[in-house]
């Protein structure tokens, strides 16, 4: 999401200037005043004046960011998350194609909000992969749709310690002709990124 204010900082009595990010799911403030928030802890959630305000627990905390990004802010807080499948592009009209096995039930529950899980004419393509063979077979697999404009997105562990990652996902495909577009966490030990042919090609 990528906000950021540096603005001043009442929290709990204690004042200080701080650089506040507004990720997708937390509040980040650096500075002389350190916190890490995740919107579901945050309560009380306004705008006064120019200030964004709200409690953690039994503490109060006010950001002077100006009525207009105060505002945006507060809005953004108090809206639920969007949930998998909007982050993956699934509604109830979209094909999908799978490669590999599912394990993830995140994955499973976005996977059930398509119109079909199908082998042909797919819209969007979703391939677990968890090596640099099954990275490799799934791609081949996929080419076909690929070029037909169909994107892919490409499911594997997070963290370190595991036979495939980022780098190696996105050398692959992007020797080949693809660019990845997009990220997405899908549960708290798969993530995912997109990739779509790229326009030149």
């Amino acid at each position: 999401m990528g906000r950021e204010a540096v603005c001043t900082c009442d929290w709990a009595g204690t004042v200080a200037e701080v650089k506040a990010l507004l990720e997708a799911s937390e509040l980040i403030l650096r500075g002389d005043i350190r916190r890490r928030v995740p919107f579901a802890e945050m309560r009380n959630v306004k705008v006064r004046a120019d200030c964004l305000c709200f409690t953690v627990g039994r503490e109060a905390v006010e950001l002077v960011l100006g009525a207009t990004t105060a505002a945006k802010w507060a809005a953004i807080i108090s809206s639920p998350p969007p949930s998998l499948a909007r982050k993956l592009g699934i509604t109830d009209t979209t094909m999908v194609r799978t490669i590999g096995l599912v394990e993830a039930g995140e994955l499973k529950t976005a996977l059930a909000e398509a119109a079909r899980i199908a082998d042909k004419g797919a819209d969007l393509i979703v391939a677990c992969v968890d090596s640099p063979e099954a990275l490799q077979a799934a791609f081949k697999q996929a080419r076909a749709a690929l070029k037909k404009g169909a994107p892919i997105w490409f499911i594997y562990a997070k963290g370190p310690g595991h036979a495939l990652n980022e780098t190696a996902i996105r050398s692959l495909l992007r020797d080949n002709g693809m660019m990845d577009t997009k990220v997405a966490s899908v549960s708290a030990k798969f993530t995912a990124l997109r990739f779509n042919l790229r326009k030149s090609d």
